[in-house]
C-alpha cells in the first residue's frame, strides 16, 4: 500500500525533530506524550522507514532516513499551511492575487521596502508586479491588466481612474562630467542644449503617441529601459533626465554631473496610486497603497539630504538639486 501521511502525522513528526524529545512534543502540540508516541509508530509503519532511533538513549534521534524526510515533511507542512492561510483569506475576502504597474519614476528603494513589508503582511497573496514609463501603467489599468498602478498623474485622468496621492519624486538632467553640458560654465542656453544628443525613454504603449515631454535636442536616441538610458548618460553618449532616485550615487561618486539647463530644471511632481473606479482595491491592495505612503517620505529625505549636503560642500557641487515649481509627471522628461 502506498504511503499517505497526514498533516497531523507530518506535524507530530516535526514537533519531535525540533523539540528533541516525545515530551516536548507532547508539550508543544499540548497532547498526551502516548498520543505522540503512537503517532510516529504509525508515521513510520506507512513509510516503512525507522525514522528515530531509541535504543540506548533516553531521547529519540533522527536517523539518516529521518533526517531525509524532515526536509519534505517541513516543505509539505508550509504547503498546506499556505493552503489554509489562503482560504482564510478568501473568506475575509482577501485578494488572492494582486496586480501592480510601477512607474520607473517611483524610487526604487521605496518599492523594494513596501513589498517587502507586503509579503510579510500578506503572505498567502500572491503579487504580479510589471514596470515600465510614461503610459504603461495607464494603459495596464485600462486594459485590466492590473489592479494598481503607482506613478505620475497623467494630464487626463478620467472618471473611471482614482487616484491618491502617496508622495513626491522629481527628475533632472544629467550627463557624464566630460560631456560638453556638464563642462558648460554657468547656465546652458537652450540653443546649446538642441546641439547635443539627447537620450529619451520612448513610451511604449499608445497612449501618449505623437507626443513629446521636454525634448529640447535637434538629435535624440530614444529606448524604453531607463537603466539602459542611465548607462549611456554615464558612457558619455549624452544627456538626458534621470529619477533623483537614480543617480544619487553616480552623482556622488562623480559618474553624473547635474546640469544647469536654461529650458530644464528639476521638476518635482507628485506620484499617485490609481485604481478602476469599478474595480476598488481589497484590503491587500488598500494597504499596499498606504504602505506607499508611508515608505516614499524616506526615499524623498534622501534627496533632501542630497540637496543639503551638496549646499554646504564645495562651489562646484552647489548646482545640485535646485527645486522648482510642481508640475505633472507627463510634462517632465523621459
Amino acid at each position: 500500500m502506498l504511503a499517505n501521511p497526514t498533516l497531523d502525522q507530518l506535524q507530530v513528526f516535526l514537533a519531535v525533530a525540533e523539540t528533541g524529545s516525545f515530551s516536548g512534543a507532547a508539550r508543544h502540540l499540548n497532547r498526551a506524550q502516548s498520543v505522540i508516541s503512537y503517532t510516529i509508530a504509525n508515521l513510520e509503519a506507512q513509510l516503512e522507514l525507522r525514522l528515530f532511533t531509541r535504543e540506548g538513549t533516553r531521547e529519540p534521534i533522527l536517523t539518516v532516513e529521518g533526517k531525509a524526510m524532515l526536509a519534505d515533511a517541513r516543505r509539505m507542512v508550509g504547503v498546506l499551511q499556505d493552503i489554509r492561510a489562503r482560504a482564510d483569506g478568501l473568506k475575509r475576502g482577501l485578494e488572492a492575487e494582486v496586480t501592480i504597474a510601477v512607474d520607473v519614476t517611483v524610487p526604487s528603494p521605496a518599492l523594494v521596502r513596501a513589498l517587502a513589508a507586503f509579503e510579510a503582511e500578506f503572505p498567502s497573496v500572491t503579487l504580479k508586479l510589471n514596470v515600465g514609463a510614461l503610459g504603461v501603467i495607464w494603459e495596464q489599468l485600462a486594459r485590466r491588466l492590473s489592479d494598481l498602478s503607482f506613478g505620475g498623474s497623467p494630464r487626463d485622468l478620467g472618471d473611471d481612474l482614482v487616484s491618491v496621492r502617496i508622495g513626491e519624486a522629481s527628475m533632472v538632467p544629467v550627463a557624464a562630467p566630460g560631456h560638453p553640458l556638464a563642462m558648460y560654465k554657468g547656465r546652458v542656453p537652450l540653443s546649446f542644449v538642441r546641439e547635443h544628443i539627447q537620450l529619451v525613454v520612448s513610451d511604449v504603449s499608445k497612449v501618449t503617441e505623437g507626443k513629446e515631454f521636454s525634448v529640447f535636442a535637434y538629435r535624440t536616441w530614444r529606448m524604453t529601459d531607463m537603466g539602459t538610458k542611465r548607462d549611456l548618460i554615464v558612457s558619455g553618449l549624452g544627456w538626458g533626465g534621470l529619477p533623483t532616485w537614480m543617480i544619487l550615487q553616480d552623482v556622488q561618486a562623480g559618474r553624473l554631473k547635474v546640469l544647469d539647463l536654461e529650458p530644464y530644471p528639476e521638476r518635482p511632481y507628485p506620484l499617485h496610486a490609481f485604481y478602476r473606479a469599478d474595480a476598488p482595491p481589497g484590503p491587500a491592495g488598500t494597504w499596499l497603497i498606504e504602505r506607499f505612503r508611508q515608505e516614499l517620505p524616506t526615499a524623498c529625505s534622501t534627496l533632501q539630504q542630497m540637496s543639503d549636503r551638496k549646499r554646504h560642500g564645495t562651489a562646484d557641487q552647489e548646482e545640485v538639486l535646485r527645486i522648482n515649481p510642481s508640475t505633472t509627471a507627463a510634462s517632465t522628461a523621459r
